[in-house]
This record gives C-alpha cells, structure tokens and sequence, in this order.
C-alpha cells in the first residue's frame, strides 16, 4: 500500500492548528483512512493510505484533507491561473510517448520541509499512478533557467518536445558534470541504468528542447542547467507519458500542492503537430475542470444505514471538498449532482461520494445494530477449515502469513522460473486488472507461493530458520466459468533454513494431512520453480492436488536467498 512521510510541524503549520498533538494528529488521520505505520530515521511519521487517494501523496494534501475534516474548508475549491506566457509544442515525437502536459507556478518560497515535500510527492506519483514512470514522467525545473524560442504562433516563449537519435543529442544531466548524449546516460549513469528500459527500444528518444539546447530527456533524467533547490522561486513543470488523462491528473495534484506553498498557478499552451484522440490540436493546461457525479439520497441512506435529511447530506458533501445540488433520478426520487474537484483522480463511482459521506459523517458514530433476520452467525464451513489448518500449521511451527491478494505478473511467473511452462501449478493466466494504481498491482495471484517468497525476501536481514505458511485465496482466468474467473483457496508453506531438504518439507506436509484423517502420495513430477529430482506432486486421498519440493536456485537467486528452501502449495479443498 502507498505510504506517505509527514513532518508534523508542517501538518500543524498548513492546518492552522498548531495546539494538536502527534497522539491527537494520529487519531484524526485514522479516521480519514491513513494507518500510521512508524517514525522514520528523520522522525518524520509514516502513514499508509488507500491506493486511491493519491492526492494525500504529499503533506500539503494530507493537510488539505484535514482542513475540510476540522471545517475550516468547505466545498470544492479551484486555484486561479493566470494567463498562458508558455507553449509547448509537440513536434516528431516518439509514438510509444505521445503525450505531454504542463504548467508554471511562480512566487514560490521553498523550505528544506517544502522542498523535500515536493520530492517526495514527485517519487510517489512517479511509483503509483505514474507506473514506476511508464506511463507518465513529471520533470520540474527552474523557470529561470530556461530561454523560450519562437514558436509558430509568434510565441517566444516556446519550447519543443520531439524526439532525437540517441547519439545525437548532448546535455548536462543532473549529478553529473560532463555533457552527455542520451544513449550515454542510459549506459553510465546511475539514474539512466535504472530507467533507460522504459527508451531503450525506441529509435528516436523523448526529448524537450528551449532556444539553449536540450534540458530534459523523459522520462530518465533532467538536464542540471534547469535543477530546482531552495532558491528556486519560479517552476516549469512538464510531464510526459503514454496517456493524456493521466499525466494531467498527476499535474492538477502537484500544482495544488504547490498552491498550498503559496504559489500562483499559470497556464501553459499544449500544441500538438497530430492532435491526439478525443483532443483539440491546442490544450491549454493545467485543466482545472470540476466533474459531475449523480448519487442517489436512497443510495446513501441505505449505504450507510442511517437516516439523513437533505441539508445534512449537503453539509457532509462540502465537508468532503465536494459541492452537491439537489436534483432529482428518472424515477422521481431525490439525488444530487456532486461536483468532483480536480485533483480527486478516485471518484468514479456514486459508491466513493458515499465513502466520503460516511467519512465526514463519521465511521465511528454510526450505531451497531442488529440484522433484521431470524438466524444466528456463526463460521461458515470453508471459514472452520481454513481455522483448523491455520492451527495445525502453527502447531508444526510455521509463523501464519496475510499477504495481498494484488500482485505483478512478473512476481507470480517470470520471478518463479515458470517460463513458458503450461499444466503445472501457478502456470494458469492471472487475472489482470483493467486499470490498476499501481505497476506493482496488475493482477491477482494465481499461487501463494510467489508471495511467501516475497515475504522471505524482504526479510533476509532477520535470522533463521524461517518456517512461513499461508492460506488464502488465489484465482484464475477460466473461460469456463460464468464469471471467467475460476477461484479457490490453496495451502503453502516454506521452509528456509541452512541445513533444509525435500524429507523436512513432506514430513510436515505429511503431518498436516493426517491430522485431517487424509491419506497423502507424492510421485516423482516435473515443475521449472523447483530443482529437477527434487519435486513431487501432491496427492491427497487419490486426487493430485499441488506441489512439493526444493526450490530452483535461479528462483532462490532472483529472490536474493543465499540458503536453500523447500516448499509445498495445493488446494485446501483436499483435507475437507
């Protein structure tokens, strides 16, 4: 889950509430839905958040947020802009990176505290909604140091974004002293080696010209002659990416951030030499546009199980950053048209208008009460298995696991030696998410193990053995099903110890299967993320069901495992 870095000074400086504790900042950042997670080295307090939110990304918007939560701030609010002084104009650009946006915010007057804010929303947005930078790169520089050429509109304040033979061009990058061409950064430089793979198959590279020369080369690097620091105090902001809708979102969220410091938000003129789908040749940026949701008052009510009256519901939308209109459905019923601010990339849904609702309402004063039926709860079947497993497994020492059921592909195939292998165990297609947050959660996982590596993985400072088990839910792309999605819930477990071998794995997987009055065979198989001779199939009661054996050292590799482990996984489904 993304997490965000906080100095509660600042907090308490952009709320206005300089008399709240750390103790008493905690609780109502809880209440908005941000988990504290700890202190950094820095002291700094560190919070996760919902994937959605993504303009909390920075200390500015959690205080934006807590404003409308106190009710210092209502409704939606929408910073002026000043007219366009700045085009860019998109020339010859690479396909694979068609797109490009921008702003300039002027009068800006950076702490350390502001600066590194500003960093780190950059870093954030860079690895959620930006996808590690594929799909959208955000390069800011100092206004200052850039001299516009003429544009074809008689602009002099004109820069181009067109692409260039990567041996071509020369440049400056930032951290380093010597001018270098593109290929040259991608090849030596520390930054270039990291995300050069996102230009290395391109013929002609991302590039972004003013009357000086080449400054920015996206989305590897920055130029240094256009560098921000603290003296800076007028910002060009560019950003470019495999989508329009994207890069202008990431864009609407850093420059209110920056508003919230104080600075003054100008346009910029976007001329495209190819308009791009859905889109006028000539964009002016940032767009500030509010959007429109249509909710249902029958929708909150039942939502959220209390009784609201038509004012309160329009209290608790302003006091969401929302503004709603009374109106009314097809039906005749009540509704409202509730107005999205722009830096809201979340709502697309009247279901996330409720969740604000309810969170401005208050989670915590909402009354228990009973169900109006005539049974009583109590552990579903599959609930009193997956219990009774879980026990077992704690009883032959493993430590109980709760992974994310969110993945990347490459975690649950590639990172697992899988290949091209098809029929085996976790080989089935994952179901991949349409529109996912985050790059590093694409799809679902089709087997517990590759996240139990992962857990191995991130834990290689700690000492061993480390005896770690899971049971939990995996799916898979099945076009037999109604729902093309065949679920299931699955058993795994790993040991990584010094001195492990395929006879510790089955004597507990033997253990577990007799406790459950099962009878359990394990014939010779063949599976690419364990070694060869050392795999067998999981049979339970005459059904083969999974997978054990020692690990592949090209798995163990990947994983930075220096200690061999075995492991085992099948469907839970064979001990009922």
């Amino acid at each position: 889950m993304p997490t965000v870095d906080i100095d509660t000074d600042e907090l308490r400086e952009l709320t206005g509430h300089e008399d709240k504790s750390d103790e008493q900042l905690r609780d109502d950042l809880f209440e908005l839905g941000l988990e504290y997670e700890g202190e950094t080295e820095d002291g700094e307090l560190r919070f996760e958040f919902e994937p959605d939110r993504l303009d909390r990304l920075s200390v500015e918007g959690v205080a934006r947020s807590l404003r409308y939560h106190y009710g210092d701030s209502r409704g939606v609010h929408v910073p002026g802009t000043n007219d366009a002084e700045w085009t860019i104009e998109v020339e010859d650009v690479p396909e694979e990176r068609p797109y490009v946006t921008g702003a300039v915010v002027r009068g800006l007057d950076f702490s350390e505290a502001a600066f590194d804010s500003l960093i780190q929303l950059q870093e954030k947005l860079h690895a959620t909604m930006g996808r590690k930078r594929a799909k959208g790169a955000i390069g800011v520089h100092d206004l200052t140091m850039l001299k516009g050429e003429a544009g074809t509109d008689d602009s002099e304040k004109c820069i181009r974004y067109t692409g260039v033979d990567p041996d071509d061009a020369r440049f400056v990058p930032l951290e380093s002293n010597d001018a270098m061409t593109p290929a040259e950064v991608i090849e030596d430089h520390h930054i270039g080696k990291e995300y050069g793979h996102l230009v290395e198959d391109m013929d002609r590279v991302p590039a972004i010209y003013d009357s000086i020369g080449l400054f920015s080369f996206p989305p590897v690097i920055n130029g240094s002659r256009t560098e921000v620091t603290t003296d800076s105090r007028d910002l060009f902001i560019e950003m470019t990416g495999t989508d329009q809708w994207t890069i202008d979102r990431m864009l609407n969220i850093v420059c209110y951030a920056l508003a919230a410091r104080g600075g003054t938000i100008e346009d910029v003129r976007v001329e495209y030499e190819t308009a791009p789908e859905e889109y006028p040749p000539e964009l002016v940026r940032p767009d500030f546009s509010v959007t429109e949701k249509a909710v249902a008052h029958d929708e909150i009510e039942t939502t959220l199980g209390i009784d609201l009256g038509e004012e309160a519901v329009l209290d608790l939308l302003e006091r969401s950053g929302l503004d709603g209109h009374p109106t009314e459905t097809e039906d005749g019923n009540a509704a409202y048209d509730v107005e999205i601010p722009p830096y809201r990339v979340d709502v697309h849904h009247p279901v996330d208008v409720i969740d604000d609702i309810g969170r401005a309402y208050g989670f915590n004063e909402l009354e228990p009460r009973y169900p109006d039926v005539g049974t009583i709860g109590g552990r579903h079947e599959r609930s009193r298995l997956e219990r009774a497993v879980r026990e077992t497994l704690v009883g032959l020492g493993f430590q109980d696991l709760l992974n994310f059921h969110m993945t990347d592909e490459a975690e649950v195939s590639t990172r697992m030696n899988l290949g091209d292998a098809e029929a085996v165990l976790g080989a089935a297609e994952p179901v991949e998410i349409k529109n996912p947050y985050s790059e590093d959660y694409t799809v679902t996982r089709s087997w517990l193990l590759p996240s139990i590596m992962q857990v191995l993985e991130n834990n290689t400072h700690r000492s061993y053995p480390q005896d770690l088990a899971e049971v939990g839910w995996v799916a898979h792309r099945d076009d037999e099903q109604n729902t093309r999605v065949a679920e299931s819930r699955h058993v795994a477990a790993a040991l990584a110890r010094h001195e492990v071998s395929f006879e510790d794995s089955k004597a507990r997987l033997q253990a577990l299967v007799e406790a459950f009055d099962a009878e359990l065979e394990t014939p010779p198989t063949e599976h690419p993320t364990f070694i060869s001779g050392r795999a067998a199939e999981v049979v339970v009661d005459g059904d083969a069901v999974g997978v054990i054996g020692e690990l592949h050292p090209k798995v163990l590799v990947e994983h930075d495992l220096e200690l061999p482990v075995v492991a085992f996984e099948f469907d839970i489904e064979a001990l009922r």
